[in-house]
């Protein structure tokens, strides 16, 4: 009775933890479900009853955490060949975008690198670290001749050949700030570049990914989706990418072309550790606010908020690998995922806005990024 009683709270631990694991990766990483899914999980409900009758212990226990193991790896799925593929990726003046283009490049990848400023030490690099096949193209998403001469150049160099994928990375925040304090200028700018630009660019390029059936895949963020307080303008910006991004996927799935998110963590990129870029930001919206607005709010409160997030930054991660690893899947698997959580954190940040209570994820998401200690003025005893 006893071997019994601890061979089935063996067994009970692990198929808990495996299926918490199981739930993260279909729920979170959104496995599609197919034939393959459905018939491993009938063969390991059958082998963990066939364990826990005829090898109770450690051996029942072992045989069946291994099958499950093979089973979840198996789950991913196969890369396609790079041989004769053609990226078009935006934003590789640094971040995310320079890591990708290096790296696209590396792999054998023809690459169309855009960048803001060609004369930047970004597009220097690029051009010194990379291949021939590299082709670097000056674009500014505000800027509608811009866009059309970097269509006409990438048209012109893949002939008939079509484009394998587009990764719309490039994205600007203008400003940290409550609803009330961002000016319009901040919310149009942002919807300028994150938005309006990707959908430009998406459109020019289509019939060259629906002419390969290809991938688009488009650099979102969880700002668009969680509400971290004092990004309004951002996340409204990222809010309408994503869901752009959603009905696309649907629309082009009749033309063969798969469409996919990317939602990277909180990660440390040139602009968003620029200490005076930020600094210079604040001051003028202390100067471009209304005197009542600054008379209610005031200046020390408009000024921690900039300096919580210069701290917020700083603990940021360095590692781009997650980021990278998830766009390169979402443009070489076979059955790439619709939507790709890069980093830890948010997929805790997930789980909280979905499963906890309203009340109960607004407190956590309150407190969890820019916890401010100066109330507004007004507000002030």
């Amino acid at each position: 009775m006893e071997g019994y009683s601890s061979s089935f709270l063996a067994y009970v631990c692990v198929i808990t933890v495996l299926g918490i694991a199981a739930f993260l990766r279909l729920v979170m990483s959104e496995i599609q479900l197919t034939y393959r899914l459905v018939i491993y999980a009938i063969l390991l409900i059958a082998l963990e009853r066939v364990c826990c009758m005829y090898l109770a212990g450690l051996s029942g226990v072992l045989i069946f955490t291994a099958a499950c193991l093979l089973a979840y790896q198996s789950l991913s799925s196969p890369k396609l060949s790079v041989q004769g593929k053609a990226v078009f990726i935006t934003g590789c003046d640094s971040g995310f975008g320079k890591t990708m283009a290096q790296h696209f490049d590396s792999l054998g990848f023809d690459v169309f690198a855009t960048v803001l400023n060609e004369d930047g030490p970004g597009a220097k690099e690029l051009l010194q670290m990379c291949s021939e096949q590299l082709t670097l193209i000056q674009m500014d998403l505000t800027k509608p001749e811009d866009i059309d001469r970097a269509l006409q150049i990438t048209k012109k160099k893949l002939g008939e050949k079509g484009l394998w994928g587009l990764v719309n990375n490039a994205g600007m925040c203008f400003n940290i700030s409550d609803a009330e304090l961002s000016a319009m200028s901040n919310y149009r700018s942002c919807m300028e570049v994150n938005f309006f630009g990707a959908i430009a660019i998406t459109k020019g390029l289509l019939p060259l990914i629906r002419r390969a059936k290809g991938r688009i895949v488009n650099v979102s963020s969880p700002v668009g989706e969680i509400p971290f307080l004092y990004l309004v303008a951002y996340g409204a910006s990222k809010a309408a990418l994503t869901l752009f991004t959603n009905i696309l996927r649907l629309e082009l799935s009749h033309w063969g072309v798969k469409v996919c998110i990317i939602l990277p963590g909180p990660y440390k990129t040139a602009a968003s550790r620029n200490a005076e870029y930020w600094e210079h930001q604040v001051h003028h919206l202390i100067r471009s606010v209304s005197s009542e607005v600054l008379q209610d709010y005031g200046e020390e409160y408009m000024l921690e908020t900039k300096d919580l997030f210069l701290k917020y930054i700083t603990a940021a991660a360095e590692d781009f690998s997650p980021v990278i690893e998830s766009i390169t899947d979402a443009i070489l698997s076979t059955n790439p995922k619709p939507r790709y959580y890069a980093g830890k954190e948010i997929i805790i940040m997930y789980i909280f806005l979905y499963i906890l209570p309203t009340s109960l994820s607004d407190f956590i998401f309150k407190n969890w990024f820019l916890h401010k200690k100066v109330l507004p003025k007004a507000l002030q005893k």
